[in-house]
């Protein structure tokens, strides 16, 4: 029996329309062999978490430049326990001040990743804490 690849969900929830950076992960992961869906922009929570829950993924990495990340991640992580999916990983990226980093890490969000980080150590971290579900 193989065993089936890691499922990526890239999103960008909010108003944020810069998805440069999201695209470039999207691609990197997709490069290192993980299976990606990317949802586009201006995706809501609630289309987010439906779209994850309807491609059966593994984790979804948001990315937010808007300012909103304390609202989106959180209300992502709320609706996934909802929805029965509590067990869909969730990590992101973007400008987000390290005390946020903190207190959405205790929230539940897996890891944070802020400018500059090398698309090396996103693929590191999926590859090490991303398990696919069976």
């Amino acid at each position: 029996m193989t065993e089936r690849k890691v499922r990526v969900l890239v999103a960008k929830p909010g108003l944020d329309g810069h998805d440069r950076g999201a695209k470039i992960v999207a691609r990197a992961l997709r490069d290192a062999g993980f299976e990606v869906i990317y949802t586009g922009l201006h995706q809501t929570p609630e289309q987010i978490v439906a779209t994850a829950v309807q491609e059966d993924v593994d984790a979804i990495g948001l990315s937010v430049l808007s300012g909103a990340h304390n609202f989106l991640f959180t209300r992502v992580l709320e609706l996934l326990r909802e929805k029965g999916a509590g067990d869909i990983a969730v990590f992101g990226g973007g400008i987000i001040p390290q005390e946020d980093v903190q207190a959405l890490k205790a929230l539940g969000v897996k890891e944070l990743f802020t400018p500059g980080t090398s698309t090396q150590d996103i693929i590191r971290f999926v590859r090490d804490n991303i398990r696919a579900s069976v």
